[in-house]
C-alpha cells in the first residue's frame, strides 16, 4: 500500500496494476520479463512494495509499448510489436506520458498526486474520456421543462436563491461526467451548457450530449448525422404504460424498453436501457462526439458509468478496443440495472448486457 502516496510506490502499484489487471489475463513476471529483456528479479524490484527501484525510462517506453495492445500476449507468448494501429499508438503515448510523469516523482522532480487504493484503474488520463489534442471539451445538457422543475423560488431567475442547474435534467450524470473529464484532460477547457444555449462554437468543440428526445434536441441530430441505425422512441404522454424504447432499424428492427414494476399506484424502475455512441464530430471533422442517453435519467447515468467507474471503466474500455479496432464511430446498446435505486454499472464484458452493437 502506497500510505501517503510515495511516488516511487505509486509508480510501484501503478506497474502491478498494468501487469495485473491491464487485460482479461494477468501477465506474469516471467512473460514481462522476456518481453522487456530483463530479469524476472528485475521487474520484481521494480514492482515492490518496499523500498521499490524506479525503471529506467527507456523500460517505462517499453511497458507503454507491451499495454498498449492486447496482441502483446497472445497463446502464452509476450512480444513487443512495432506495428501498433492508431488507436493502440495513441495509447502507448498516453501510457507513457503518465509513466514517465510517475517516474519524474519518484526520483524527485516532481510532486506525486495523492491517489485511492484501488491503482488498477487509476488514472482516468489513459482511457476514452481523454482527448489527446487538448482541445475543448463541451457536455450538452437537457433542460427540464417550466412545469417539471422545482419550486421556484430556486428556479425562478429572478428570485435571490435562483440555481441554474436546476433547470437541467440528468444532473448526477452531469456531475459524475464533468468532473471526471477535467480529470481526464486538465489542460482542456471542459464547461457544461443546456441544449437550448449551445451555439456554432461549442458545436465544433469535443462534444458530449446527455439525454435524447424528450429534453435535448442536440442528440437526435447528431446521431442521424452520424447514421445510427438507432433511434429513441419518447414516452407516448396519453398512454401511461408506454415508456418508450430504442429502436434497431436494422436486422430484425428489435424495440428494447426498460422494465418497470407496479406496486399500486408506484412504478419502480428495475432495468433501464442505456445508449452509448461515439464518432467524428458532424460539424468538426478534428473533434469528436459521444451520446450518453437512456429512456430514463437511470439510464444516462448508467451510460455515464461505464467508463468512468474505476471498477469497471478499463474493462469496459477495453472492450471497446476489442469490438471496434480503428472504428471511429461505434454504437452500444446495453441493460442498466437499478437495483434498491441505485444503477449498477453496466460490465460490457458480460454478453447479455449488450444488447445491439454498430460500427460504421
Amino acid at each position: 500500500m502506497a500510505g501517503d502516496g510515495d511516488p516511487a510506490e505509486v509508480l510501484a502499484l501503478r506497474l502491478r496494476g498494468l501487469r495485473l489487471t491491464a487485460w482479461p489475463t494477468p501477465v506474469k513476471q516471467p512473460q514481462l520479463a522476456k518481453a522487456l529483456g530483463v530479469s524476472v528479479p528485475l521487474i520484481s524490484s521494480w514492482e515492490s512494495r518496499i523500498g521499490p527501484k524506479p525503471p529506467p525510462a527507456e523500460r517505462l517506453a517499453s511497458y507503454a509499448r507491451f499495454f498498449a495492445t492486447p496482441r502483446s500476449l497472445t497463446n502464452g507468448r509476450a512480444v513487443l510489436h512495432d506495428d501498433l494501429s492508431p488507436d493502440e499508438e495513441l495509447r502507448r503515448q498516453q501510457l507513457e506520458d503518465e509513466l514517465l510523469s510517475l517516474r519524474a516523482a519518484a526520483v524527485g522532480r516532481a510532486t506525486a498526486p495523492r491517489i485511492p487504493s484501488q491503482l488498477s484503474n487509476w488514472p482516468p488520463a489513459a482511457g476514452p474520456w481523454h482527448f489527446a489534442d487538448g482541445a475543448p471539451v463541451t457536455i450538452v445538457c437537457g433542460e427540464l421543462p417550466p412545469e417539471q422543475r422545482a419550486d421556484a423560488t430556486y428556479t425562478d431567475p429572478e428570485s435571490p436563491d435562483y440555481v441554474e442547474l436546476y433547470r437541467l435534467t440528468d444532473l448526477d450524470s452531469l456531475a459524475e461526467l464533468h468532473g471526471h473529464v477535467r480529470a481526464a484532460n486538465p489542460g482542456s477547457d471542459v464547461g457544461f451548457i443546456r441544449a437550448s444555449l449551445v451555439t456554432r462554437d461549442h458545436l465544433t468543440t469535443h462534444l458530449v450530449l446527455l439525454g435524447g428526445v424528450d429534453f435535448n434536441n442536440v442528440t437526435t441530430a447528431v446521431l442521424d448525422s452520424l447514421g445510427v441505425p438507432v433511434r429513441q422512441q419518447t414516452r407516448l404522454i396519453d398512454d401511461p404504460d408506454d415508456e418508450g424504447a430504442f429502436e434497431v432499424r436494422e436486422g430484425n428492427g428489435a424495440s428494447h424498453r426498460p422494465s418497470i414494476l407496479k406496486d399500486g399506484k408506484r412504478r419502480i424502475l428495475v432495468e433501464d436501457v442505456a445508449h452509448f455512441c461515439r464518432g467524428q464530430n458532424p460539424y468538426n471533422a478534428l473533434r469528436t462526439v459521444t451520446v450518453c442517453n437512456g429512456m430514463f435519467g437511470r439510464g444516462v447515468y448508467g451510460a455515464v458509468r461505464a467508463l468512468t467507474d474505476i471498477r469497471f471503466r478499463d474493462r469496459n474500455a477495453g472492450y471497446v478496443r476489442d469490438r471496434f479496432p480503428g472504428k471511429q464511430t461505434y454504437s452500444i446498446l446495453a441493460r442498466v440495472q437499478v437495483v434498491n435505486g441505485e444503477v449498477i454499472t453496466p460490465d460490457w464484458t458480460i454478453p447479455d448486457n449488450v444488447l445491439h452493437e454498430w460500427s460504421a
